[in-house]
């Protein structure tokens, strides 16, 4: 098995997304706050408008959903620990049972842990997340992408990787589809 799909390699990708995260919030607050810790409303721009780092506050879950509206009996906090347990649950039975020779998927899914963490951490100790990448995409359907952070591009990477495994290793996902119905015509 080569290094790349090993334990020790995607606990290293998980520190990895986690340190990258919070290293570039951290940046990001000492850069676009005032003395106060509010937003100065700044921005850097990075390829022209394109794209541009600016501080957004986001107080709710993904795309700035808010839980209140989900569960308005819950305080916002432990709606996000909850949520955060089941899904690292779910992520972690997922990783298990992915056939250990489809790297891409497994990778993908410690991507996806990596990034949630990161996000997590934010929520716990700030009880919001830091967005900071702000795209363009002119003539396209929404004014601008809504802001984003290390750590969801590394979720978003990681989804890429979990859905396009079958299409990339499509030889290794038949191999693995027949040695299962070949062990359930066995089993019967």
């Amino acid at each position: 098995m080569k290094f790349y799909n090993k334990l020790p390699f995607h606990i290293g990708v998980i520190i990895f997304s986690i340190v990258a995260d919070q290293l570039t919030k951290l940046w990001t607050l000492a850069r676009f706050t005032n003395e106060t810790g509010a937003p100065n409303h700044e921005h850097i721009n990075v390829i022209g408008e394109l794209v541009r780092f600016q501080l957004v506050f986001n107080k709710g879950a993904a795309f700035s959903s808010r839980p209140q509206d989900l569960m308005p009996f819950l305080p916002p906090w432990l709606f996000f620990l909850l949520i955060s347990i089941v899904a690292a649950g779910v992520l972690f039975w997922f990783y298990r049972s992915i056939d250990k020779r489809d790297y891409l998927s497994r990778l993908g899914v410690v991507m996806i842990i990596g990034g949630a963490i990161g996000n997590f951490i934010d929520r716990m100790r700030l009880q919001m997340v830091v967005d900071f990448i702000d795209c363009d995409f002119p003539d396209f359907i929404m004014t601008r992408f809504p802001t984003f952070n290390v750590a969801d591009s590394f979720v978003t990477v990681g989804v890429a990787f979990v859905i396009l495994s079958p299409v990339i290793l499509r030889k290794l996902h038949k191999q693995i589809k027949e040695e299962e119905k070949a062990g359930k015509e066995q089993k019967g």
